[in-house]
């Protein structure tokens, strides 16, 4: 006999565990299934938090090594210590998932640990090693994630020529690392070996590094990580890679092949949405398996539901938390939105990388008329004082209205600082409503006030 619930969530990860604590806050009868052990989801398990960690600790790492002495701080002997620095890692991670389990506990959330396939419009059955359960609920949510995408002729061995996850436990700093893909993923591993002491080549189809992002911002970066020793190969298409041994051959079209020891895959990610029995519910899906929904989220079929990187948008955990709220509180109150102009992407490079909001590539295709304020790090109090001032801040307004299009970062800790950007976005602020709110000084967030001054050419400081 099936368990009934109110609602189903099918995945555990950012958009699937918030949904459902959202829900039990709601007061639904609520129930997760994830087939990992762990809880999370791949942005907590293997994407974000350990990447994070592991950005963190080479930079700690980087710095004692080549800059503390500008601050008087004279190290000697500084080693790296691999295994230790990889634990730290598994510890964060460890801890966030068990988190995690907490607080679905906390809310009376139920957990099924399982493989969660439709058998039909609102039944779900949960494959396990303890045997399946058939679960049925008025409402369900697919928050099943994305994987890694392939390229063809890239021969993946989960040891020398690997994706991510295997990018975050190498056993020792690779001789040689080949990232095939110049976006975030690639570029934020590709640092951290560099910093460790591999030599980094980053081969992208493209001619730009991290597609989508503001054209300026991206040659700035480029210029960037270059002087840091990574080495950029663009508009290079990859026809194949293989590995022999200790060794691997990155074969590329019309150009020669790169011999190194280690390959990271990094071209994309595509929605996780085979072996779901999407097809026994009837569910609609486009090219590449995206779930197609509707303006509030649901499927073709009423009462199912699809967030995250199962549907259409950047693939970011915390667009898939948004989501899975506001599906959620629709599904109880009527209500609920994401407002998609104002979800920040962000790159933890050295430094930073934050955008929100419209490109200016993207203005012009528009035909949208915009006036443009900058502001550099470099004339910046406090980034000097931090003695980190590479990068500015960038700010697009609407000419007619200065209401704020978008805002792009390059510079210490613009991670941090686009959220005023996202405020500024999701509030219907002007430029000028930015440049005269009062920011602490001395502050990185100056920098953010300039640039809006600089949107009609008022800049103080500059």
């Amino acid at each position: 006999m099936a368990t009934t619930h109110d609602l189903i969530v099918i995945g555990g990860g950012p958009g699937g565990y918030v949904a459902a604590i959202r829900a039990a806050q709601l007061g639904l009868n609520t129930a997760v299934i994830e087939a990992d052990s762990a809880l999370g989801g791949t942005c907590l398990r293997v994407g974000c938090i350990p990447s994070k960690a592991l950005l963190e600790a080479s930079e700690h790492y980087h710095q004692a090594k080549h800059s503390l002495g500008r601050f008087g701080v004279e190290i000697s002997g500084v080693e790296l210590n691999l295994p230790k620095m990889l634990k730290r890692k598994d510890e964060v991670v460890s801890s966030l998932t068990q988190g995690v389990a907490f607080l679905l506990k906390k809310n009376k959330v139920t957990r099924y640990a399982g493989h969660g396939k439709f058998t039909g419009p609102n039944t779900v059955v949960v494959h396990s090693k303890d045997g399946d359960t058939e679960l049925t609920a008025k409402s369900i949510i697919i928050a099943t994630g994305s994987r890694v995408a392939p390229l063809r002729g890239v021969e993946l061995d989960g040891d020398r020529i690997g994706t991510s996850t295997e990018a975050l436990s190498y056993p020792e700093v690779p001789k040689h690392l080949v990232v095939i893909g110049a976006g975030v993923i690639g570029l934020e591993l590709g640092s951290v070996w560099a910093r460790l002491g591999a030599k980094v080549t980053v081969v992208e189809y493209m001619d730009k590094i991290l597609g989508g992002m503001d054209g300026e911002i991206c040659i700035e970066a480029q210029k960037l990580f270059s002087k840091q020793g990574l080495e950029f190969r663009l508009g290079a298409g990859v026809t194949g890679a293989k590995a022999s041994g200790d060794s691997c051959t990155v074969e590329i079209d019309g150009q020669d092949p790169i011999s190194c020891d280690r390959v990271l895959l990094a071209v994309g990610r595509i929605p996780n949405t085979e072996g779901l029995g999407l097809d026994q519910a009837g569910i609609k899906t486009g090219a590449r398996g995206v779930i197609e929904v509707g303006a509030h989220f649901e499927t073709n079929i009423p009462g199912v539901f699809a967030i995250g990187d199962v549907i259409a948008g950047p693939m970011l955990a915390h667009k898939a938390e948004e989501e899975g709220a506001a599906c959620v509180e629709r599904i109880v109150t009527g209500y609920g939105h994401v407002n998609y102009d104002a979800i920040p992407g962000v790159v933890y490079t050295h430094p930073e990388i934050a955008s929100v909001g419209k490109t200016e590539e993207e203005l012009k295709e528009a035909g949208v008329t915009y006036t443009k304020g900058s502001f550099p790090f470099m004339a910046n109090g406090r980034a000097k004082g931090m003695d980190s001032t590479d990068g500015r801040v960038k700010i697009l307004a609407d000419k007619q209205t200065d209401r704020v299009l978008g805002m792009h970062i390059i510079g210490p800790r613009a991670g941090d600082l686009i959220g005023e950007g996202v405020s500024a976005i999701e509030f219907g602020a002007s430029a000028e409503d930015v440049a005269r709110t009062c920011h602490a000084h001395p502050q990185l967030g100056e920098a953010v006030k300039e640039a809006a001054l600089a949107v009609e050419k008022r800049a103080i400081h500059m």
